[in-house]
């Protein structure tokens, strides 16, 4: 048990590290139009572990608050992107049913794996979203239109399921998925906002049932509530900066040069995830 100096000194510094945290996701997401997940989750993981909580099931603590956040944050963002009629909604009528089904699976594959698994779900996975924005291109091309029938039934559920393993929202593989069936980048990035909510509503609806082993203070279910709202508060706050940013500058040299960091973030993971 720490003592009272003990926990308001680490909940300070937990403080600190989150409004940093929450800041940064923030300026990215606007900046280069990927979600806050994508940096939340390992920053999360790094700042509990070093703070000295036991690594259990933490993974599951830092997918669920990532994903907690996402719910706030693409909701705005939809609203924002549909005043200026960028969401596609008849693309996220139809993928809506697919995303859900994957997004409960992957909350129940989840909830199930150890800590050090999802760890390693998330290094190999990171590894690729981050080799597309460090390598990639707009376009590139796997067909002039979006799946539909039975493709859209395979490969919907296949964007939720992955999206929960990582905490993510849709943009990091719906963008890419769009984008390659000629979907134009702005239409994708907004209606992948919606993917967002998509995913994280029933995930998060099952995380916060888990009854978890020794979570970090504060933890409703496997979401950390002070992490998730100083999160929401900070990214409110920066997005707009980051997208202001983005209009005054060209982003993809940034872009790629975050795809080379997701990838030593990746490496670092699967590093810890193979007790190096």
């Amino acid at each position: 048990m720490l003592g009272l100096e003990d926990a308001i000194s680490t909940g300070i510094l937990m403080g600190i590290l989150l409004l940093i945290v929450g800041g940064i996701a923030g300026v990215l997401a606007g900046l280069l139009g990927v979600g806050g997940g994508i940096i939340l989750v390992p920053a999360l993981y790094y700042m509990f572990s070093g703070l000295g909580y036991p690594e259990f099931q933490l993974m599951q603590v830092c997918l669920a608050t990532s994903l907690a956040t996402i719910i706030v944050t693409s909701l705005r963002s939809v609203w924002s992107h549909h005043k200026k009629g960028a969401v596609d909604w008849d693309i996220l009528r139809h993928w809506t049913p697919g995303i859900v089904v994957g997004a409960v699976f992957g909350f129940f594959v989840a909830s199930a794996l150890r800590s050090i698994t999802l760890q390693l779900i998330f290094g190999i996975l990171g590894m690729i979203i981050g080799l597309y924005m460090a390598f990639g291109s707009h376009d590139w091309r796997l067909a002039e239109k979006m799946p539909s029938g039975p493709l859209t039934a395979i490969l919907s559920p296949f964007v939720g399921f992955l999206s929960v393993l990582m905490g993510i929202g849709g943009g990091s593989f719906g963008v890419p998925m769009m984008s390659m069936h000629n979907v134009p980048i702005h239409r994708a990035v907004a209606t992948a906002a919606g993917f967002g909510v998509i995913i994280a509503v029933p995930s998060v609806i099952g995380f916060l049932t888990l009854n978890l082993v020794a979570p970090p203070p504060f933890t409703v279910g496997a979401v950390n509530v002070p992490a998730f709202l100083i999160i929401i508060c900070m990214t409110l706050i920066t997005a707009p900066w980051g997208a202001e940013l983005a209009h005054r500058m060209d982003p993809k040299p940034l872009k790629r040069l975050f795809g080379i960091f997701l990838i030593i973030v990746a490496l670092n993971m699967l590093r810890k995830a193979a007790g190096w």
